[in-house]
């Protein structure tokens, strides 16, 4: 008998075809996380599970795949969003997708940048709402240089390091706060000088988080931390959306404590309609798609396909949570 997948979301190829030559696969047909009761039904009996970051693989969904349950892989680097002491305890692989995804995100990461400096969001709609009824004018969106200006990064893991790569090119001061201090090598080859984090906040022309997300970092950025920061200052968020104190950010911005913030992830994804975020024009906002090129997701799938395939063949894969 096929041992058999569940696949909780519509993913690019190839992993679906990878998995359907040598297993049983359900594959939910909607690009949308499926309903909480859709996900425990089809969940038992299932040999391995195919998540994303939006589905909460807790000891609930756990339970219910029951004994059979080998292998939960995630089409994302994080994991925080499943119970890996759990798993563990009942003997199930938990895999990720590595860092495929780094130079995508740090791509957007100056896009964000770009984007919130020159008000590139608001000259456009500007054009599509039919607004612009005068040629050349001398002080129309005015926005912010970035060339010369001073990049501070929240993590230096490899998106960290890939966007203070790409600030080289705008000929940026870089300075970097990290758990651990960088090889003096790599520091040099990054072109980036270690400070410590309140340094980082109060000489920031532009902050960059790139966090991993636990108990430590849920919330780091919050009102004490946000005053600090230069009045001029842009905050940017392509790591996860908790790392910031959403409250604390509005009346950062409404107050102009920092001059605006660019942000790819939220506290609670979707983003409600009603979020008083929506409304803030030194603001850019995008969903969620730090990893969103059509080379990068095709990859993400085809590992975390092969995560499952290596771990229910009895090999081992080098993408597994320890």
């Amino acid at each position: 008998m096929k041992r058999s997948v569940y696949i909780m979301r519509k993913i690019p190829e190839p992993g679906p075809t990878l998995l359907s030559r040598k297993y049983s696969v359900t594959m939910n047909r909607k690009s949308l996380s499926p309903p909480r009761e859709v996900i425990l039904r089809n969940v038992v009996n299932k040999d391995a599970l195919l998540c994303s970051l939006s589905e909460r693989i807790d000891k609930e969904v756990i339970e219910k795949a029951g004994p059979k349950l080998k292998v939960i892989s995630t089409l994302s680097t994080g994991y925080d969003h499943i119970d890996v002491k759990e798993a563990k305890k009942r003997g199930i692989h938990v895999t990720f997708t590595g860092e495929v995804l780094s130079e995508a995100t740090a791509d957007l990461t100056f896009a964000l940048i770009l984007a919130i400096s020159r008000k590139v969001v608001l000259a456009d709609n500007y054009i599509r709402q039919k607004k612009w009824k005068v040629g050349w004018s001398p002080d129309l969106f005015l926005g912010s240089n970035v060339y010369g200006k001073t990049l501070g990064l929240i993590g230096a893991g490899r998106i960290g390091r890939a966007v203070a790569r790409r600030a080289k090119g705008f000929d940026m001061n870089v300075i970097y706060h990290n758990r651990r201090r960088l090889e003096t090598k790599l520091e040099q080859e990054i072109g980036a000088k270690y400070v410590e984090l309140d340094t980082l906040l109060r000489e920031s022309d532009y902050l960059s988080i790139h966090a991993n997300l636990n108990a430590e970092s849920t919330d780091m950025m919050n009102e004490s931390k946000l005053k600090r920061m230069k009045n001029t200052a842009f905050l940017i968020n392509t790591s996860r959306g908790q790392v910031i104190d959403e409250r604390s950010l509005v009346k950062a911005l409404r107050k102009k404590w920092i001059a605006g913030a660019a942000l790819d992830v939220f506290e609670s994804e979707p983003l409600e309609t009603n979020s008083p975020l929506i409304k803030m024009e030194n603001l850019v906002l995008l969903p969620h798609i730090g990893s969103a090129t059509y080379q990068v997701r095709s990859k993400m799938s085809e590992i975390a396909a092969q995560n499952i395939i290596e771990l229910l063949s009895g090999r081992k894969t080098p993408f597994m949570v320890r």
